[in-house]
């Protein structure tokens, strides 16, 4: 190892430099890859405001993200379990921390913007519904009686374009075309937005999307196994289960070889997508960001072998997990929660907060209920609910 001693007058300089915008956009603009979202090309804000002098456009957006209200109530929104169910289980922050830490290191590793992949990773679950993918799928059902339908990735740029309130000038967050188009175009097997899609957006965006696939699909074994819901056993059968027995010692105490399980799992899963991405990249000859939004297909993706293996995970999970009777019963809670605050409010409109029934934009009754519901946390709705039947 060699130490190389630099000047006394170079250390002060660097003790005394500041990183100001100007700087760290420039050093986007020369090391990130020609491909990437760089912050001197953003598309900019609906409503124009001064530049702050030390963030980027992209670190100024995710700092109004982690402050906003959405953001701090997706800690009381369950993943898969209820929050009392055990200290240790995921929520829906934690959730959107894991996909935020995974979105960083991938785009570190492909030469991608790292600040625009964490900000769309952070906001992705703001207008998730409590109760998980069960509250989402009832809000759908219902809003389909009004001829309308529900996901949570609209829902999410909903409320960072008009939900949310930064100042009087203007709704929502006033955040970076980029940010929003990577919201409204977020996919996984869970996720699939009917706004249609005029280009492929940002490998950022992408990124985001399987480093989502990534966390919940570790988190949930991880999650699955602590609880005592699945069995280390049952596992066996999975070809990717059997990649992982095969790189951890099997003679690990069950919390330590869970731990090293999953994050081997985690690892294979990083690396088949980097390595399949940069192939995509180079095979495709994209050299600008303009070549990724006229791109027919994603780019970053699990390789076609490895997306299969994936897929028979995923199945498991549905089948002994998502399903099980610990899981599937706080569903139906949620659900049957969710289906009676509906039509309760939509039937008793002066039930509502009285800054929502005073409806400044003009918003249809069931447009407000339903924002309403989706931004609350579980054991909120739990709440409200048993409020409102004792008093039938």
């Amino acid at each position: 190892m060699f130490l190389v001693m630099l000047p006394y007058s170079c250390l002060i300089y660097h003790v005394q430099m500041l990183f100001t915008r100007e700087f760290l956009e420039a050093r986007e603009n020369e090391n990130l890859a020609p491909y990437s979202a760089k912050s001197t090309n953003s598309q900019g804000r609906d409503y124009k405001e001064a530049e702050d002098p030390y963030r980027t456009c992209f670190q100024r957006d995710r700092d109004r993200v982690i402050h906003c209200k959405a953001f701090r109530r997706l800690k009381g929104k369950a993943q898969v379990f209820v929050a009392h169910y055990g200290d240790h289980y995921r929520s829906r922050l934690t959730h959107t921390m894991e996909v935020a830490q995974l979105s960083r290191d991938l785009a570190r590793t492909l030469g991608l913007n790292e600040d625009l992949a964490e900000t769309i990773a952070l906001a992705h679950d703001l207008g998730h519904t409590p109760f998980g993918h069960a509250g989402q799928d009832t809000m759908d059902q219902l809003m389909k009686e009004y001829g309308q339908g529900f996901e949570h990735n609209e829902q999410s740029r909903r409320v960072v374009e008009l939900l949310e309130e930064k100042t009087p000038d203007y709704r929502g967050l006033n955040l970076t075309f980029e940010v929003r188009d990577g919201l409204i175009k977020h996919r996984t097997s869970f996720d699939q937005p009917v706004s249609l899609d005029v280009h492929m957006p940002s490998l950022e965006a992408q990124i985001v999307n399987i480093a989502d696939e990534i966390a919940y699909l570790n988190h949930d074994i991880d999650d699955g196994l602590r609880s005592g819901i699945l069995k280390i056993d049952s596992l066996n059968g999975l070809s990717l289960w059997k990649r992982v027995r095969a790189a951890v010692d099997q003679h690990l105490p069950s919390p330590f070889f869970i731990s090293a399980a999953i994050s081997c799992l985690i690892g294979l899963m990083i690396h088949n997508l980097a390595e399949n991405t940069h192939h995509l990249i180079e095979a495709a000859d994209v050299n600008q960001l303009g070549s990724v939004y006229k791109h027919p297909k994603p780019l970053a993706v699990f390789s076609d072998d490895f997306k299969r293996e994936c897929s028979e995970l995923k199945d498991f999970l549905y089948e002994h997990f998502y399903r099980s009777g610990g899981v599937a019963d706080y569903n139906i809670k949620g659900q049957n929660a969710i289906r009676f605050l509906f039509k309760k409010l939509m039937t008793n409109f002066q039930l509502l907060p009285e800054k929502i029934r005073q409806n400044p934009y003009g918003e249809k009754d069931y447009i407000l209920v339903k924002d309403y519901i989706a931004g609350m946390t579980d054991q909120f709705a739990l709440d409200l609910y048993d409020k409102f039947k004792i008093k039938l």
